[in-house]
Parts: C-alpha cells; structure tokens; sequence
C-alpha cells in the first residue's frame, strides 16, 4: 500500500474510534477482521480481548461473526494492519462518555 492510501485509511479509522468487523482469519495470536472496503485489515490480540483471565480458541470469535473494537494503533512496518482493542472496559470507556457531575449553584 502506498503512502497516500495508507494515510487515507488511517484518517478514515482514527484513534479511539469504534469500527465492527468480520472476522476472516484466526491466528495463535490473534484474530483479523475485514473492515468495511478498507484494504487494511483490522486485527485483535488475543491479550485484547479480555479483562481478565485468558483466552483460548474456544472463546475466538467464529468466522464469518461480526465484532466490534476500538481502533489503537497501526500497523506502520506493512501498513497493512490496524490494531484494535475489544476489551470491555476499553469498549465501555469509548463508547459511554464520562459524564462530569453537575456543580451546585
């Protein structure tokens, strides 16, 4: 992929934003996901998936299931790869704004 175009998909799936997938491929170390057209593939580690506790390939996504993440990086060296974050509390944090406590007048 070219600079242009890999700049192109960076500004498209910025930081911090939710995108959903599906899931093409799984690997010992994580799971890719086809976003929308992009020519970049979206990918989660294994260790992105959970909180707490490990995963195992029991509980990977099926293939062919559409998942939702948070992007939080990518993948300069192939600029291929946008890596993705879909642990709940990553999910929660980016999808349920904090709200600031009203002040009392």
């Amino acid at each position: 992929m070219d600079d242009t175009s890999w700049e192109q998909v960076k500004s498209r799936y910025k930081l911090g934003q939710f995108v959903q997938g599906e899931v093409e491929f799984h690997a010992p170390f994580g799971v890719f996901l086809k976003i929308d057209e992009s020519p970049a593939q979206g990918l989660i580690r294994i260790p992105d998936f959970l909180d707490e506790g490990e995963m195992n390939e029991s509980m990977y996504p099926e293939l062919g299931e559409i998942v939702g993440a948070i992007v939080v990086g990518y993948n300069e060296s192939n600029r291929r790869e946008i890596y993705l974050n879909a642990k709940p509390s990553i999910l929660h944090k980016a999808l349920v704004p904090l709200k600031t406590p009203a002040f009392a007048t």
